[in-house]
């Protein structure tokens, strides 16, 4: 199936995790209830907010997709055509959904009526007269027996910061601290710019390599992931870097057994293509009062994800079965039970065991690189954390070229590169749409948000530290 139309089927839905994920941190961390969480979300689902620009344009992208199913055409789209700025958008069907999480909690989604009413959607989905797409074969035990995974972050180390990222089956953790690994034998500070972003993109398109051949769910697959993170396997793909000149396309993975604990036989998988993966996503980081932090990326997947409304119960499924690779012979090749690899890229900085930064951001695989550029502008080129979430982002995948933002590649940043063999692609959007939290050496902290990209983000300090 193409892609487009995988999407936008029941057999790209995989089972809901937010609310198993939910319910797990209130009982592991939360001091409230669920019904004292979702008071906020039933009344703006109930009232309604007010649809923005961003928004509109959004679901302007999506009216193909949207306009097959009815309960999300009613939802989104106004006589077929995407709700215009400035309209109230109201859900009452979430507000009864959120009602029926906060009186019956987590099960009152994984069984009973809503439920069955989640894989009625998933295996007949319900369309517009004359449209068909395929079902799905979700089941009734897939949603009882789900489980949240809690597993130990990735850690690594650099330039004086201890690093924690999300683990497998997110391949975001691991191919950003290799990638930062690479980087730690350059002092990208007394570089100039250009080179030192040249740096960064080779050390990106390393990773990258890595990350498709090796990475992938851990119950499925032994990745090698004390080898990536190793320093001296860094120093052996630095070795790889042309300091005057780009590689002139995707490169070849490495052999990190060698590097592991427990040396295995080495696998020398080749280069491939970097398959579609959805560049929309949410992320947020916060903090407390009591010096708790949080960066929490989750995701429908696609904008939109399937496209599909529960019928009576207002909120989308997913397309999460599309991260899968079905091109043949992969570690994330779909199998019964498996968890697709995904990009999400939350992560927290420490500094003398206190909290220095956290960043996250959307973007699909752009998510990686938007959260190891902005690391390296603010750590390496000195930039204040506004400045490096803001500047133009660069993002190398392993390709034969470099996904930019528009009015790039007219700047004499863009050209000093291309001195240097960089290539950009034709392809020229928004990249990320990241958000930080630093925490200062006075102890106040510092929320940045994105200054341009998707609308604009929201940053706010409710009550400065003391």
């Amino acid at each position: 199936m193409d892609f487009d139309t995988a999407v936008a089927s029941g057999l790209s839905i995989g089972v809901p995790g937010t609310v198993r994920g939910w319910h797990d941190a209130l009982r592991r961390y939360g001091t409230m209830s669920f019904e004292q969480v979702l008071a906020p979300a039933i009344s703006v689902a109930e009232q309604g907010f007010t649809v923005d620009a961003n928004f509109s344009s959004l679901v302007a992208r999506n009216e193909g997709k949207f306009r097959r199913f009815p309960a999300t055409a009613a939802l989104y789209l106004r006589e077929g055509k995407a709700l215009p700025a400035g309209t109230t958008l109201r859900n009452p069907d979430l507000a009864r959904t959120y009602r029926l999480l906060a009186s019956g909690g987590v099960d009152a989604f994984y069984e009973g009526p809503l439920a069955r009413a989640i894989v009625d959607a998933v295996n007949r989905p319900p369309t517009a007269v004359g449209v068909s797409v395929r079902g799905g074969r979700m089941t009734l035990a897939d949603l009882a027996d789900y489980e949240a995974r809690v597993r130990a972050p990735v850690r690594s180390t650099y330039r004086g910061y201890e690093l924690y990222g999300m683990p497998l089956p997110s391949s975001g953790g691991v191919t950003v601290f290799e990638a930062l690994n690479i980087l730690e034998g350059y002092d990208l500070k007394a570089l100039p710019r250009a080179q030192a972003e040249h740096l960064y993109l080779e050390a990106s398109r390393l990773a990258f390599a890595d990350r498709d051949a090796y990475l992938a769910d851990p119950e499925y697959v032994d990745a090698p992931v004390a080898g990536l993170l190793s320093k001296a396997y860094a120093a052996q793909r630095r070795a790889l870097i042309d300091p005057a000149r780009a590689a002139a396309g995707a490169v070849a993975a490495g052999d990190p057994f060698a590097f592991q604990q427990d040396a295995s036989y080495p696998l020398h998988p080749a280069p491939r293509a970097l398959l579609p993966e959805s560049a929309h996503t949410t992320h947020l980081t916060v903090s407390d009062k009591d010096g708790n932090v949080v960066a929490y990326t989750f995701t429908i997947e696609d904008w939109g994800g399937s496209g599909m409304v529960v019928p009576g119960y207002g909120f989308l499924l997913n397309n999460e079965l599309t991260d899968f690779d079905f091109t043949g012979p992969h570690p994330n090749v779909p199998e019964a039970g498996k968890r697709p690899r995904s990009s999400m890229t939350p992560t927290l900085a420490l500094k003398n065991g206190k909290p220095a930064f956290s960043i996250g951001s959307p973007g699909g695989s752009t998510i990686i690189t938007t959260v190891l550029q902005t690391i390296v502008n603010y750590v390496d080129l000195g930039m204040r954390m506004d400045q490096a979430v803001d500047a133009p982002r660069l993002s190398q995948r392993n390709g034969a070229t470099t996904d930019i933002e528009l009015g790039y590649a007219d700047s004499a940043q863009a050209k000093a590169l291309e001195q240097r063999g960089q290539r950009w692609s034709d392809l020229v959007e928004e990249i990320g749409a990241a958000n930080a939290l630093v925490f200062n050496p006075d102890g106040t902290v510092t929320a940045v948000s994105e200054g341009h990209r998707h609308g604009i983000g929201s940053a706010q300090v409710q009550t400065p530290a003391r």
